[in-house]
């Protein structure tokens, strides 16, 4: 009776919190039976939450003492006090209300309500009853704390680390018994509560403590997702998208701490069968998908960077479709502006990984994971490309340099061509193509820059690695831009979103600028590489190149001529005398091309490559040709001859995006020298092999195929000077009679295809009979299949076979290079597309032609001063129909040799018209060789950048009435008594 009256008393005389939260728990003899709900009192629990919400200064205390209560019953419940159990249960639910109801002073309550869980998970975790009671305090928690306190208070922010940790093992837990329902219970205990963090601002609030956070939840979350089938994880993301059960959940971030509500968690419901393994995938999804959507790109590269150790604690690499399927997802649940992290942090951990000589099975899963990425139909804004494919690149080189057969360069090949998937800006393809070409170039020239030593097996590997990147790019950036071009006609809306490659916008313009030539033609002395392998993969990347970035049906000298050539209107006609008279961009890129075709086909030494095998080419006379001459070897050229090939190859302009460096560019040029000198008729010395002249061919191909009218006008003056090299004066000489008949062969196929696209059915009836009476014991071979942005391996060239007299057969019927050049001149479909009659074309296809000329020509606009054949007579003769054009630019035209053109208008703005001293006659303001070089077959119109700066003289001011002399005898002007729509004249006031 005594201990009765002095237990009364101590209540009486408790404080006023303490008694409080004592009268929430039932009597002690109440507590076996409370189940199975272990709920407090309810008219207690309202006074308590009541006193609490009143007065926040009392919820420290108040919190105190539930941690009394807490760490008392925990460790009365380890023991197996089925009452302390019961109590501990009625506890949490008294933190659980304290924290809902006392939401704007949930920081008051935090260090208590987070040791407290600490304490219940550290001694009675296994109870699966007590976890799913604390999961749902942690969840009431997150869902009203601003997380101000993590990472401020140390003590609080262990303990909720701690916490975090234990749901997180629970995620995964293993339970040993065949009970699957009950491991899948435990384990989606886990998922709820480290769902309920994934939503709290807990997680967001401070950026030093995301890390340490998000490593633990990635690490319970990931192993679900990356040990499911492909099958499983399709039909729970779709039942995630289709069935949301808590949208506020997703949601309350963005609401009022008033307004948001937390979920509670249970162990099982009554009349439920029990979770399934697809139950607990969800769950792990719905959490990553959450996290995502919440996540800043900074933070986003912390997930993955967390995702990336768990797959190494759990060696999970070899899990490649569900990483990818991983990957792709992430990229679809991150915020639109966020995406770029995602890649950009795979690219980091790519150069990360350490250069083994066997590449390993991360570094192949991260490169495959990066081009899903790219080849997703899921955009990526802010996106770097030109960041992206620069460390590829970086990749590509650093493997070759360790293992030039590494396994692990055909998929960074691939990711490189995934980059053309989709484009951001109009200059995207332009950019990403000048970074492989600069790149490509400093090789060719160079070498690989992680080596000491030259290394001609990994050089070769690195130039191929890059131009199959760079003709994937091609490939894959032409068909995106041709699906976007089949949906803006399908639904007739008009995208001006990108430039266009076009002078005038239009609905059917592409989205994208084409790759300019002026950065290809850094490119095309690989045509002369000393590597077979190289030579070929840079011929069909070329001709890739051409079928892919010129000009289409409709453009000056696009695919298969337009068959209205007679209805095209005058402007085109007047564009290909401007092409006839000056030559643009696109036309001097093809002579440098040819120009390049012709020295591979009769030079007797090829490539800048150093230390290179000789060739096994096989002459008769005993001989080896000298293969890989190092263009390093300075030149013993004398100096006025080696200063102009250097200028011819080092005028490139200042204002090229990646121009190559002066030593750089020096060992080009002397490397073209070497070929010059080595380029004269065909001999036995020639190094070309019948692969070869198949190469040859199949770019000649490509040239008149797709842009027929330039193709035309500055391929036939190469075909001839071809066809005069392999006329051949040792006949006893087998093995130039063999190369001579192959040099025939090509010439003869190149008139048939020529005859082909132009509908000559003389031109193709004589190359057809030509190449019919050809016989002999071997013929050109046919191509290599060749996939764009696929690295094959090296081709194996095919070399001219040994033959001895009784084998050789007499001189065959090669096409007569005089007829066909007389069936092209008057084929009525090259008059129409050209403007030129007969005359003018034979006039213009005659004309001497040199390799070195070519490559002059390559750079240099022709001057109106030179004459434009060798006799100095004018190359255009116009058409009475022509000139009834209404276009006063031509009826101007004079038909003297010396016209009136863009120099006599430049000298009257000058003033150098009237000078009388021809010394005091300064240069002109601009230099063609000042200028870039572009190789734009689909940009019929001329145009110069920016020259480079000359020192700065007084200027002459000129006469007005001069300078209106030259516009008028240009046709700008009007004349007296005419009308003309399209220019005004100058008054003369």
């Amino acid at each position: 009776m005594r201990l009765g009256l002095v237990l009364s008393l101590m209540h009486y005389f408790a404080p006023h919190h303490v008694s409080l939260v004592s009268a929430c728990y039932p009597p002690s003899s109440a507590l076996p039976s409370a189940g199975p709900e272990y709920r407090p009192n309810a008219q207690e629990l309202s006074r308590l939450t009541y006193y609490a919400t009143n007065r926040p200064g009392k919820i420290q205390k108040l919190g105190l003492e539930l941690e009394k209560h807490t760490r008392a019953e925990c460790n009365k419940a380890l023991a197996g006090n089925s009452r302390a159990r019961a109590s501990l249960l009625i506890t949490l639910a008294i933190l659980r209300a304290l924290a809902i109801e006392c939401r704007r002073d949930i920081s008051l309550l935090s260090p208590s309500l987070l040791s407290c869980l600490k304490i219940t998970m550290d001694l009675v975790s296994s109870d699966l009853e007590i976890s799913a009671r604390a999961a749902s305090v942690l969840t009431a928690w997150c869902t009203y704390t601003g997380g101000h306190s993590i990472g401020v208070d140390p003590q609080m922010t262990q303990n909720y680390l701690v916490v975090l940790g234990h749901f997180a093992k629970q995620s995964t837990a293993e339970i040993k018994s065949v009970d699957y329902e009950l491991r899948n219970r435990t384990r989606l205990v886990g998922l709820a509560a480290i769902t309920g963090v994934v939503n709290s601002e807990a997680l967001y609030f401070s950026s030093t403590q995301f890390k340490s956070q998000v490593s633990r939840i990635i690490h319970a979350l990931l192993s679900h997702v990356l040990q499911a089938d492909l099958k499983s994880l399709d039909e729970c993301a779709l039942a995630i998208k289709d069935n949301t059960p808590s949208v506020y959940m997703a949601e309350f971030r963005a609401c009022p701490p008033d307004q948001r509500r937390a979920a509670s968690i249970h162990v099982h419901v009554d009349g439920e069968s029990g979770p399934s393994s697809a139950d607990v995938l969800i769950a792990s999804i719905r959490a990553f998908s959450l996290l995502l959507r919440h996540s800043i790109a900074p933070q986003i590269g912390l997930v993955l960077q967390a995702a990336f150790e768990t797959m190494d604690d759990q060696q999970l690499w070899n899990k490649v479709d569900q990483s990818r399927w991983f990957v792709r997802k992430a990229c679809e649940w991150t915020q639109y502006q966020y995406r770029y992290a995602v890649p950009s942090r795979l690219v980091e951990r790519l150069l990360e990984t350490h250069d083994t000589p066997v590449s390993t099975t991360q570094q192949r899963t991260l490169t495959k994971m990066l081009t899903t990425v790219f080849t997703s139909p899921i955009p990526l804004v802010n996106l770097s490309t030109s960041d992206i494919v620069s460390n590829l690149i970086t990749l590509v080189l650093r493997r070759v340099s360790v293992n030039p057969d590494d396994d692990l360069l055909p998929l960074l090949v691939e990711s490189i061509r995934s980059l053309g998937t989709h484009v951001y800006y109009s200059d995207q393809i332009q950019d990403l193509a000048s970074e492989l070409i600069s790149r490509l170039v400093s090789i060719e020239v160079h070498g690989l820059p992680f080596l000491e030593r030259d290394d001609n097996k990994r050089r070769s590997q690195a130039i191929r690695s890059l131009l199959a990147g760079l003709s994937g790019l091609i490939l894959v950036a032409g068909a995106a831009r041709k699906d976007d071009h089949d949906k803006s006609m399908t639904s007739l809306e008009p995208s001006f979103l990108f430039g266009s490659a076009t002078s005038s916008p239009s609905p059917q313009a592409p989205q994208r600028r084409r790759v300019s030539g002026e950065i290809w033609y850094e490119t095309l002395s690989l045509l002369c590489d000393g590597d077979y392998a190289v030579r070929s993969d840079y011929a069909h990347t070329l001709v890739t190149y051409l079928r892919q970035e010129s000009a289409k049906p409709g453009d000056l000298g696009g695919i298969k001529r337009s068959r209205q050539t007679a209805e095209e209107s005058s402007p085109i006609q007047v564009n290909n005398i401007s092409l006839l008279l000056f030559g643009d961009p696109g036309t001097r890129s093809l002579h440098a091309t040819h120009a390049y075709l012709f020295m591979l086909a009769t030079s007797s030494s090829l490539g800048s490559v150093t230390n290179l095998a000789p060739s096994p080419a096989y002459s008769l006379n005993g001989d080896l040709a000298s293969v890989g001459v190092s263009s390093t070897i300075p030149s013993t050229d004398p100096p006025g001859q080696s200063l102009e090939i250097a200028e011819i190859q080092l005028s490139r302009p200042s204002s090229s995006r990646r121009s190559a460096g002066t030593v750089t560019r020096s060992r080009k040029a002397s490397t073209t020298q070497r070929l010059l000198e080595c380029t004269h008729k065909v001999s036995s010395a020639s190094l070309a092999s019948l692969s070869d002249h198949a190469l040859i061919l199949h770019v000649l191909t490509a040239i008149h195929e797709e842009v027929p009218i330039r193709g035309l006008l500055t391929g036939i003056p190469m075909l001839l000077s071809l066809d005069t090299a392999s006329q051949i004066d040792d006949e006893s000489d087998l093995s130039t009679r063999q190369r001579a008949k192959a040099v025939k062969e090509v010439i003869a196929r190149v008139w048939l295809v020529i005859g082909q696209v132009w509908e000559c059915a003389e031109l193709i009836k004589l190359a057809e009979s030509a190449l019919a009476s050809s016989h002999g014991s071997f013929a050109l071979p046919q191509v290599a299949a060749f996939i764009p942005g696929v690295l094959r391996p090296p081709e194996e060239q095919v070399m001219f076979p040994p033959v001895t007299e009784s084998e050789m057969v007499a001189e065959w019927s090669h096409v007569n290079a005089e007829e066909a050049l007389s069936l092209i001149a008057s084929n009525k479909n090259v008059q129409e597309a050209t403007g030129l009659d007969r005359q003018g074309l034979l006039r213009r296809m005659t004309t001497q032609w040199s390799a070195e000329a070519a490559l002059k020509d390559s750079l240099e606009r022709p001057n109106t001063h030179r004459p434009l054949t060798e006799n100095g007579s004018p190359l255009l003769k116009l058409s009475p129909a022509l000139m009834a054009i209404e276009n006063l630019s031509l009826q101007s035209l004079t038909r003297s040799v010396r016209g009136v053109g863009v120099t006599d208008l430049r000298e009257a703005l000058e003033g150098r018209a009237g000078a009388s001293n021809p010394t005091l006659v300064r240069p002109p303001s601009v230099s063609t060789l000042d200028h870039a070089l572009s190789f734009d077959f689909q940009t019929p119109r001329l145009a110069l950048t920016k020259p480079k700066p000359r020192f700065k003289k007084r200027a002459v001011t000129a006469g007005s009435g001069e300078v209106r002399d030259v516009l008028n005898k240009l046709g700008i002007g009007k004349p007296n008594g005419t009308t003309n729509l399209l220019k005004t004249s100058f008054s003369s006031r």
